[in-house]
């Protein structure tokens, strides 16, 4: 039975990465800087929760040796918004915790490394499409410089080390309980028609942004861990789930949720930070060398998410 860490185990993709190794049979471990609310109510009594700060060299190698730890998956990371206002504190957590991650790696001789990076780490001037081939330059945000980084040093660590690391490059996120950041929309969307509520989203009909839904990015990730190392050709695989526009998303939740009230108000600075970041993601790579499939195009996922909404009213208030 496999051990498993999740840095920024109490965040969003932290919490639903829990519960997909827990329904495995595996063990989990959630370190996280902010503890105090523990994790959700239905994996309370199943997953253990360390309090600790990934700038902390001492106390990253000291929670993958004491909790005897086979596999990391390291999610910890200040995102873009909170990056922007304190981008020292997004340094020490995003670049120098990653660091910390793969020296404990190497020190306790354990692997697979399972690492998080985006589309926000393509800046403008990128193509509609991107792969892994596409250079990525976003000098505007800590955020993705420190992705950026990220991948390269854990490239580094399989190379001079032999580390196991393997990177997922996700498109934008939805999901039940997915509230906050530029990408939210579509979450938002499904959350607030389920409620009842008006929604109004500051994004144009026509933008359009690739996602992924949660449960793909578990299965993502559950897939790269457990593929042989004789298949990887490389360290960084670009993941796809699917594209649409803000219109055609809203469209469709008005199908699957009788009386959703959905308005697209554009808000010029959103519309435009949507505007200069890629449409639609290459995934071939990932496809061809373990066999990556998403499977949810946004009606499954709209689906899904009103059944998960009404099986647990108590999780997503």
């Amino acid at each position: 039975m496999s051990r498993n860490l999740i840095t920024g185990g109490l965040g969003y993709v932290g919490r639903n990465l829990a519960r997909h190794l827990l329904a495995r049979g595996e063990e989990v471990v959630l370190f996280d800087v902010a503890s105090a609310s523990g994790p959700p109510e239905d994996i309370r009594d199943s997953a253990h929760v360390v309090r600790g700060d990934l700038g902390h060299l001492a106390e990253v190698l000291e929670v993958v040796r004491a909790q005897k730890i086979d596999c990391i998956y390291h999610l910890g990371a200040m995102i873009s918004m909170p990056a922007e206002a304190n981008p020292w504190a997004a340094y020490d957590a995003n670049a120098n915790g990653t660091y910390h991650v793969l020296e404990a790696a190497r020190i306790f001789g354990i692997g697979p490394v399972l690492f998080l990076t985006g589309i926000a780490t393509y800046g403008p001037g990128a193509p509609e499409t991107v792969n892994e081939d596409v250079f990525q330059s976003n000098p505007s945000q800590i955020y993705a410089a420190t992705k950026i980084f990220g991948e390269r040093l854990g490239e580094y660590y399989h190379h001079r080390f032999g580390i196991e690391f393997r990177c997922a490059s996700l498109p934008a996120i939805c999901g039940p309980g997915r509230r906050e950041g530029l990408a939210a929309y579509p979450s938002l969307m499904v959350h607030e028609s389920v409620r009842g509520r008006l929604c109004r989203l500051p994004v144009e009909d026509s933008a359009r942004l690739p996602f992924i839904y949660i449960r793909d990015v578990t299965r993502c990730l559950g897939m790269l861990r457990d593929a042989e190392s004789s298949q990887l050709k490389r360290r960084v695989y670009s993941i796809n789930g699917f594209s649409l526009t803000a219109g055609d998303m809203a469209e469709a939740v008005g199908r699957l949720v009788p009386g959703a009230r959905i308005e697209l108000l554009a808000d010029e600075r959103i519309a435009g930070l949507v505007r200069s970041l890629p449409k639609y993601v290459d995934d071939s790579r990932a496809r061809q060398d373990w066999g990556w499939r998403s499977e949810y195009d946004w009606d499954t996922a709209v689906r899904d998410f009103i059944a998960t909404l009404e099986a647990h009213p108590d999780l997503y208030p």
